[in-house]
């Protein structure tokens, strides 16, 4: 599947649902969506994004799910088996991250509040260290465990699982995202 210029620009600005499967152990909250997965309605979809490559190295799926094409059924009920949830600091789509302003990013964390209040998910991981500094205005984080907000609920930071993050590479990223998931009970 492929999509030319002009069809992935038509996606910009919208918008794709959260995953949250109930109960939620582990909630992964990107940026926000891409234009490629804002066009096939799947978190992560683009070729190339390292997020599912990650949680296969990581042991937390079985398989590794390919959402370049959009969802199987079975993908989706592989990852609410699981207990694992998706959504985005800010919900609208861009070609990159760094076309949302701060206020958008601050925004994210009001949403995001809604969601862990509305779901008590174990352990909520934001992937993305400079997202995260800008949105929870906390400059001088570091990717780890972070002083959670939500009485329930552990906060991490992880890189970011884009293919543009040379900060990161899918062994480390694995291994960051098998510590999440074990503070999760995921695996």
């Amino acid at each position: 599947m492929g999509f030319t210029r002009a069809e992935l620009e038509s996606f910009r600005d919208a918008t794709i649902p959260d995953l949250l499967p109930e109960p939620l152990r582990l909630l992964f909250v990107g940026i926000n969506p891409g234009l490629w997965t804002a066009a096939t309605g799947a978190h992560f979809a683009r070729p190339g994004n390292r997020f599912y490559p990650a949680l296969h190295a990581a042991g937390i799926t079985g398989r590794q799910i390919d959402a370049s094409a959009g969802y199987t059924e079975a993908d989706l009920a592989l990852i609410r088996e699981k207990g694992i949830g998706i959504c985005n600091l800010s919900p609208r789509a861009t070609a990159r991250a760094d076309e949302l302003s701060a206020e958008e990013l601050r925004a994210g964390v009001e949403r995001l509040n809604k969601v862990v209040q509305g779901h008590a998910p174990r352990v909520v991981a934001v992937l993305g260290i400079t997202a995260f500094r800008t949105a929870f205005a906390q400059p001088k984080a570091v990717v780890g465990e972070q002083p959670s907000p939500w009485p329930v609920t552990k906060l991490f930071v992880a890189p970011n699982p884009s293919g543009l993050n040379a900060h990161a590479n899918l062994k480390s990223l694995a291994r960051d995202y098998a510590l999440i998931a074990e503070a999760a009970g995921v695996i």
